[in-house]
């Protein structure tokens, strides 16, 4: 599983380590768990707030980096 983070100073990242401070959510590794949580707006009701699709994008950069090695 790869924890989503939300920090008051970064926004919202994903944490690899698991170690970081702030509100978590969890995916499984793979492009097509985070598209449903997009298309559910799964993230949206987890940090309680509205997600920009800027941000999502990022996500999706950072996850196929982090799963393509």
């Amino acid at each position: 599983m790869i924890r989503i983070l939300k920090t008051e100073t970064e926004g919202i990242i994903l944490d690899p380590t698991g170690r970081k401070n702030g509100r978590g959510a969890y995916l499984c590794p793979s492009s097509q768990c985070l598209e449903k949580a997009i298309k559910s707006r799964g993230l949206d009701r987890s940090f309680k707030m509205q997600i920009s699709r800027e941000v999502y994008e990022t996500l999706e950069k950072e996850m196929e980096k982090l799963v393509g090695q």
